[in-house]
């Protein structure tokens, strides 16, 4: 009896869970929560819906407004009451859109300022990274080494200026010059710039003949009037230049 009971216990244990969680229900899994991108385009679908349904609620009260310009009697207030009743429904579905229209304004408010703070958070940790590497790299920059090299750049500049200086230095020329020999020294250019110019105009005129223009060459003008032509019957010829016969 006891080697029974043992083996009773035994196959309860093993009962597969599917028993239990038909007893106790099985663990069910959570949706995760609507973001504000969902809410906002839930919104945003539902304001589409109610401008359409604005829109041929228009269309509709345009069509009573042309009805009841030819109406006439009962009919006209019938198509009153009608066009009464759309308007209603198009004020209502104007009120909700302009509801929605709020909340949408305020989940976008939301979502910029949830952008925004990730921005910050995002901009902190890049100056946090930024101020860790330019520590690190400050430590490898030596100012005592700086200073030295600076100074050996301002030796050396010094040595090169001294090295140019003596380069440059002249050799063999008096400098015992005052102000009567650079007053002679002016004179005398001057003197020579005066001859120069001589020269050159005396050089301009003295052009060889091969060298100057052309001249075109004329005739002289006459200065007496020829005489007039003798006749031709005196000269012994004709009119045509043909000799006359002494008999005609």
């Amino acid at each position: 009896s006891n080697r029974s009971v043992s083996c009773a216990a035994r196959a309860e244990r093993t009962k597969p869970h599917g028993a239990m969680k038909r007893i106790f229900g099985a663990k069910k899994d959570v949706a995760p929560p609507p973001t504000l991108s969902d809410a906002g385009a839930k919104v945003d679908s539902r304001v589409a819906g109610l401008d359409e349904k604005i829109k041929a609620l228009e269309i509709e009260l345009s069509g009573y407004k042309e009805k009841m310009k030819k109406a006439r009697g009962p009919a006209a207030k019938t198509l009153r009451q009608r066009a009464m009743a759309v308007l209603k429904r198009k004020k209502m579905y104007e009120q909700q859109r302009d509801q929605l229209a709020g909340q949408a304004f305020n989940i976008e408010q939301t979502n910029f300022a949830i952008d925004s703070v990730k921005d910050t958070l995002t901009t902190v940790d890049a100056m946090k990274a930024a101020s860790k590497t330019l520590k690190t790299e400050f430590k490898k920059v030596n100012i005592d080494k700086i200073e030295d090299l600076q100074d050996d750049l301002a030796d050396m500049m010094e040595d090169m200026n001294e090295v140019q200086d003596a380069l440059g230095r002249s050799y063999d020329v008096g400098e015992d010059v005052d102000e009567a020999d650079l007053d002679a020294e002016l004179d005398a250019l001057g003197d020579e710039l005066e001859l120069g110019d001589e020269l050159g105009d005396a050089t301009a005129d003295a052009t060889p003949a091969y060298l100057q223009p052309a001249e075109p060459t004329l005739p002289e003008q006459p200065t007496t009037v020829p005489a007039a032509p003798e006749p031709a019957a005196a000269q012994g010829v004709d009119e045509f230049g043909l000799p006359v016969a002494q008999g005609a």
